[in-house]
């Protein structure tokens, strides 16, 4: 609950500055391509874990620096998790989260269109949940007690590249998740998200 104030506080905040300063908006939607590192002290049990596919949805601002540099934030839903085939069925492990990316941006003019690449750090929260076996579901427990899954709180860097015609915006990008999320790390264990992203997007005020 504390983490979730907290960064409802900072989405407030960005909100506010967005208003005052923001060089643009955007509106991005677009395709995950999410799996899991999943591995203790002996073995990788992600070895055999399959991509899922999911969303996300949102808004950027970004603050111009100088003409070719400028810094990227926003809110985001975001879907993760795996699939997985076992000697018990099918698994699928669907995860919800709220992700806040604080990238910095660098963009070359072209004729026509802008190239762009992008690389920060990002900062996310679980919100909820749920594991899939056969016909049977279970919500995922959040928090670090001896009978939770996953913490909530997460954090990693951002990769990606794009390109903007006008208005419009394409872009490609990877999160590589580096926080232990496991709720026990007995043994070595240790669970990091990891997600592609391909992503569209309508920036508001250009021509």
């Amino acid at each position: 609950m504390k983490n979730l104030f907290k960064l409802f506080v900072i989405a407030l905040l960005l909100g506010y500055g967005t208003q005052t300063f923001a060089q643009s908006f955007a509106a991005k939607a677009g395709l995950n391509l999410s799996n899991m590192l999943s591995k203790d002290d002996d073995k990788t049990y992600s070895e055999d874990f399959k991509t899922k596919v999911g969303f996300h949805i949102g808004g950027t601002a970004e603050f111009e620096i100088t003409e070719m540099f400028s810094f990227e934030t926003g809110l985001f839903l975001s879907t993760l998790g795996y699939k997985a085939n076992t000697s018990f069925g099918d698994v699928t492990t669907n995860l919800l989260y709220v992700n806040i990316p604080l990238t910095g941006k660098a963009r070359y003019e072209l004729d026509n269109f802008n190239i762009y690449g992008l690389f920060g750090p990002s900062v996310g929260l679980g919100l909820s949940g749920k594991v899939k076996s056969g016909g049977n579901s279970s919500n995922i427990d959040w928090g670090s007690g001896d009978d939770d899954d996953l913490k909530r709180f997460d954090f990693g860097w951002i990769i990606g590249a794009g390109v903007e015609y006008g208005p419009f915006v394409a872009g490609l990008q990877y999160q590589l998740g580096l926080a232990n999320i496991a709720a026990s790390n007995d043994g070595g264990f240790r669970v990091k998200n990891r997600v592609f992203q391909i992503t569209f997007g309508y920036r508001f005020g250009i021509d």
